[in-house]
């Protein structure tokens, strides 16, 4: 009996793209997913791209009736990045370009194809807001920069338009974990991955809300009582329990490398 798989986003083809560095990446996609309803005057539209190793599910939580993004007021399209699982990534782009070949992508190779799927699948002309948290704020910068008389607005959200000292601090601190972890860096099954990305997900708990959001227990606001319980169901499975596969889990390191050389001025 054939297994069914149900997938909640979209595809959009892009055919044999040529990257920042040159190099053609044969057959991209896109995976995206929109909400909302798109007006016939267009001028509804929040482009709102995904954060380090995030899909568009980690998203979610900004976007639904009475919230930030509320989709009955605006049409919002949540583009997943290169390399997340989702669009094209190591574990679904054929040889020689699969797993460890992977090619390195930059924030602006994203953007540019971001741009495609806006344009040319919903004829798009102007966006009245793009906003995203860390990678996606970067995401965010850049479009601002690459696309002026399109974008209407930014909400860039805990990100900058380029990786600073303190970034690189903060960032260093994120990798330890996946150095340090001799099986990591000797290839892993899904098990090794999920206890390194465990580990990443303790480390990035301090840095992704403020002091004060622990000491007045706002953690209880998205339901969780102790903060033990926030800890493991909120970071823990945000970023070891999505079942990301192991050949995308490893580039992760890739983008770490890419938050690092951020600048949008050098694109």
């Amino acid at each position: 009996m054939a297994l069914t798989v149900t997938v909640d986003y979209e595809i959009m083809e892009l055919g044999d793209v040529e990257l920042q560095s040159g190099v053609i990446l044969p057959g991209a996609f896109l995976a995206y997913k929109t909400y909302g309803t798109l007006r016939a005057d267009k001028s509804n539209a929040i482009l709102y791209p995904t954060a380090f190793g995030d899909t568009h599910v980690q998203n979610e939580w900004l976007i639904g009736e009475g919230k930030a993004l509320d989709p009955q007021h605006y049409f919002i399209i949540v583009p997943n990045l290169l390399g997340n699982g989702l669009s094209s990534s190591p574990s679904n782009t054929p040889s020689p370009w699969d797993r460890g070949n992977f090619p390195q992508v930059t924030i602006m190779n994203n953007v540019r194809l971001q741009h495609r799927l806006v344009t040319q699948r919903f004829g798009i002309s102007k966006l009245a807001l793009v906003t995203g948290w860390s990678l996606g704020a970067m995401q965010t910068f850049q479009w601002a920069a690459s696309y002026p008389d399109m974008v209407e607005r930014i909400a860039p959200i805990a990100g900058t338009a380029k990786a600073w000292p303190h970034t690189y601090v903060f960032l260093e601190g994120v990798k330890a974990p996946l150095e340090a972890d001799a099986a990591w860096r000797s290839g892993h099954d899904r098990q090794t991955a999920e206890k390194a990305l465990r580990a990443v997900g303790r480390v990035y708990a301090g840095w992704g809300f403020s002091q004060a959001f622990y000491r007045e227990e706002r953690y209880q606001q998205l339901g969780y009582t102790l903060l033990d319980a926030f800890l493991s169901g909120f970071w823990d499975g945000n970023f070891a329990g999505r079942g990301l596969n192991p050949e995308d889990s490893q580039f992760i390191d890739d983008e770490l490398k890419r938050l690092l050389a951020c600048s949008v001025s050098a694109s």
